[in-house]
């Protein structure tokens, strides 16, 4: 017996459909986040582990609905028929869907993931309507409306319970963290798809204009903003260590590597600096395999 089949077993995933959907959802998350990949793999026990990977798969297929091609109102119309897609699925229990199947399997064995996916097919219309931030405050809200409750789906597979005092708000400095960075690694890719997810108010704050961005301008004012907006997501991400002391026992490593991913990503802009404007900025493969290995060890 191979391992992912081992796995399939320890889930108690034994339906000919079920499996080739679950191993179709495997490959298709080893691809587009290996490093997350791998961790779930290494790290969290086997009866877990396809469960995380059809949670964090049916995000992505949600994000990609949300951020395909085509109008605001293009855009809309496709959501909202996946979004009936999945409520029938959720309502009835049943569905041909390939991503769908086996997020169902799932539910019946975390019927707490209902409510949290619920949660985030509201968060929808937030990215739908995304088109930047002015202030803070904005960001704040769309933190709170789509990135925490995308984050809580895999979240709640975790936790034994994700409405304890403390938890959430815990999660919600993870996915700060997490997000402001992607917001800093991801500002040459957004900036050539015509995006900027940077606050204009934080823009002013450091006498940055987008003309500045765009230009990949390297002056002491971008320099002074790209360490701020790292500064702001390595303190998020110093404080969401706390949601680690929520998870059951074998979840823990796992919990910690997600955080140390991040780290060592904030660690690499960071060092980066401008040049973020040109090129995204990743962890060192070499680190996160040290990561990941220093938390295999510390299983159990």
């Amino acid at each position: 017996m191979n391992s992912w089949t081992a796995t399939l077993e320890a889930a108690g995933i034994d339906r000919a459909e079920l499996r080739t959907d679950f191993t179709r959802i495997r490959r298709g998350v080893s691809r587009y986040r290996r490093h997350q990949y791998l961790a779930v793999r290494l790290l969290l026990p086997k009866a877990v582990v396809p469960h995380v990977l059809a949670a964090t798969f049916f995000m992505h297929h949600t994000d990609t609905i949300l951020d395909g091609q085509g109008t605001l109102e293009e855009r809309s119309a496709a959501y909202g028929r996946w979004e009936t897609l999945v409520r029938a699925a959720l309502a009835t229990e049943r569905s041909d869907h390939p991503v769908l199947r086996p997020l169902l399997h799932t539910c019946s064995a975390f019927p707490r993931l209902e409510h949290l996916i619920e949660d985030f097919l509201k968060g929808g219309t937030v990215e739908l309507e995304f088109d930047g931030f002015a202030t803070e405050h904005d960001y704040q809200d769309y933190l709170d409306g789509y990135s925490l409750p995308a984050f809580m789906v895999v979240a709640g597979l975790l936790a034994p319970d994700t409405d304890a005092p403390g938890f959430r708000d815990a999660c919600r400095r993870y996915i700060d963290g997490s997000q402001r960075l992607d917001f800093v690694t991801d500002l040459a890719e957004d900036l050539r798809a015509g995006r900027l997810n940077i606050p204009t108010e934080t823009l002013g704050c450091h006498g940055v204009t987008r003309a500045d961005l765009e230009a990949h301008r390297d002056s002491p004012a971008v320099r002074g903003l790209v360490e701020h907006l790292v500064g702001q997501a390595q303190a998020s991400l110093a404080e969401s260590h706390a949601m680690v002391e929520y998870l059951p026992q074998p979840h823990r490593p796992m919990g910690r590597a997600l955080i140390g991913m991040e780290e060592l990503t904030a660690d690499a802009a960071r060092r980066k600096g401008s040049k973020v404007l040109e090129s995204s900025a990743r962890a060192a493969v070499p680190a996160a395999l040290r990561l990941l290995i220093r938390e295999y060890r510390r299983r159990g």
